[in-house]
């Protein structure tokens, strides 16, 4: 029944209730932090979710020995190719783990307890299924990767090591073609969005970013502000290094970041529809 009612219904263009729908049903297998169990039933239904659209997935499994824990990490980063031939290509990505502790809770009692990533985990991932559904209907004639990266946010300030860790495996493999460019979706279900534009997307990757936000115009989103934002250590970094222009749309102002009321009620399927608007304009104008 899950199944069905996620592959079922909704219009071109993007469907954002359907897009919250899948939100919720990551949620619904409880934290997805990795070596947990609900990070192991989330990877099926990903892969699956994504093999409804897409014409090929490829699981990226690889191990990672936690440098502030010893613990050993069982992580697979999740791909899903749209015209997997063509040389011109896109990465959209997000992060579906979600974090083993709830370290910014206003209850000390809470803070080595996993969260449930409404989020900070499945929003964006949610809007790139409904961003595949839509582009297997109206499908653009360059080649876009959705890549699901794992292990994106296991770490702590003082050990930056274990952050980005499948952002970081998945760009050291990289095969050619390399992509033309990225963009990352991280914090983008908040009730209250509100996008500027962060640093070092600015910095390095100004002309992406200007694709998104002029996108965001034309889409009339008011979620995105034309406004400097706070520096985000997220998974773009990795492609950034490697000279792969690539941008990070992010929320980064989110009461709830890092505690257990990161919860689907904090989200709107509005500011889903939001992103994943401007997402779907991006492509639709893209011309290699």
């Amino acid at each position: 029944m899950t199944a069905m009612l996620l592959t079922a219904g909704g219009a071109f263009g993007f469907d954002q209730d359907r897009a919250f729908m899948l939100l919720e049903a990551q949620c619904a297998f409880g934290p997805r932090n990795p070596n947990s169990e609900g990070h192991e039933m989330c990877l099926r239904f990903l892969e699956r979710e994504l093999g409804y659209w897409t014409e090929a997935v490829e699981l990226e499994p690889f191990t990672y020995v936690s440098k502030n824990t010893g613990e050993e990490l069982h992580l697979t980063n999740i791909i899903g190719r749209i015209n997997p031939d063509a040389r011109d290509r896109v990465i959209l990505g997000a992060h579906w783990d979600t974090r083993p502790m709830a370290d910014q809770d206003p209850n000390p009692d809470n803070r080595n307890t996993p969260i449930l990533g409404a989020n900070d985990g499945a929003s964006g991932v949610a809007i790139l299924l409904e961003v595949a559904r839509q582009l297997y209907m109206n499908p653009v004639d360059f080649g876009v990767d959705i890549v699901l990266f794992d292990g994106e946010d296991y770490g702590e300030e003082s050990v930056l090591d274990d952050y980005l860790i499948g952002s970081r495996y998945h760009a050291r493999h990289l095969k050619s073609p390399l992509p033309r460019y990225g963009i990352l979706l991280d914090l983008v279900g908040d009730r209250d969005l509100r996008i500027p534009m962060e640093p070092t997307s600015q910095t390095y990757a100004g002309a992406v970013l200007e694709k998104c936000f002029a996108a965001a115009e034309r889409v009339n989103s008011k979620s995105f502000v034309r406004e400097t934002g706070k520096p985000a250590y997220d998974d773009h970094i990795p492609f950034l290094e490697m000279q792969i222009p690539f941008v990070d749309l992010i929320d980064f102002d989110y009461t709830y970041w890092h505690t257990i009321e990161d919860v689907p009620k904090h989200c709107s399927a509005y500011s889903l529809g939001e992103v994943g608007r401007v997402v779907m304009e991006v492509l639709r104008s893209e011309k290699f």
